[in-house]
């Protein structure tokens, strides 16, 4: 095993560091997967938040072909520079009124915390003829201050988003309290199992969004299948940006 690299604060991250912070991602993965015993894949997600589109492209060239987007502004000034092989996943808040301008642009919505915003996802496809991927996200520590169903609210308000006709919904997002990921990543391994192959199993349920930085080896151990990288991959970000 690598020994880690030092992160540094994204403005002072290079390129030979965004590749030396990739290669050692990819370890901890692999590492994490023969433990668990697992013979599937696992996606890094490279989250693209106030990183310039160079750094990115630079990501993109390494075999990252992954990209999570936070901010639908942000993400609309940048997206025509992304490479056209790279899928591009909505990750952040997601308000009603703004589904409008990124439903035709990425292929996947995790954020979905709603009936009400399933239900305008599923409005907006249905005006561009497309059927549109969503995660249901959990907020699993059942924390005020994030949205998102509670472990209770999740079976009935998945089977209700099931019925629209133009969503599809592949599976499950959570951000856990900080570091209390590896308490909380069980519980969630157990949601998506039960929705995935319990006795109402929806069909389709194949993504398992959990882990960041700082605990995405835990969530591998735990089913996560997508992992969201951002600061450990292009450096600490100023968050007052």
């Amino acid at each position: 095993m690598s020994k880690a690299p030092d992160i540094k604060a994204a403005a002072d991250t290079a390129l030979q560091d965004i590749r030396a912070n990739y290669e050692f991602i990819k370890e901890q993965i692999a590492e994490a997967m023969d433990k668990a015993g697992r013979k599937d894949k696992v996606r890094i997600m490279a989250v693209t938040k106030t990183v310039a589109t160079d750094k990115i492209n630079y990501a993109e060239s390494l075999g990252i072909d992954l990209l999570g987007e936070n901010r639908v502004q942000e993400f609309l000034g940048k997206y025509e520079n992304y490479s056209e092989n790279s899928e591009i996943h909505f990750i952040g808040g997601l308000q009603n009124n703004k589904v409008k301008y990124i439903i035709d642009k990425v292929r996947m919505i995790h954020s979905v915390d709603s009936i009400k915003l399933a239900e305008e996802i599923n409005r907006r496809a249905l005006s561009k003829n497309i059927t549109m991927d969503i995660l249901l996200e959990v907020n699993i520590g059942n924390e005020l201050s994030k949205g998102g169903f509670t472990d209770i609210e999740l079976s009935e308000a998945a089977k209700t988003i099931a019925e629209l006709r133009n969503v599809r919904i592949r599976g499950l997002m959570t951000i856990p309290p900080p570091l209390e990921g590896e308490y909380y990543f069980p519980r969630m391994q157990e949601l998506y199992e039960n929705l995935r192959n319990g006795e109402n199993a929806l069909n389709g349920m194949d993504t398992l969004s959990m882990g960041m930085s700082g605990d995405y080896a835990a969530a591998v151990k735990y089913g996560s299948n997508i992992v969201r990288i951002g600061s450990g991959l292009f450096g600490y970000r100023n968050y007052t940006i």
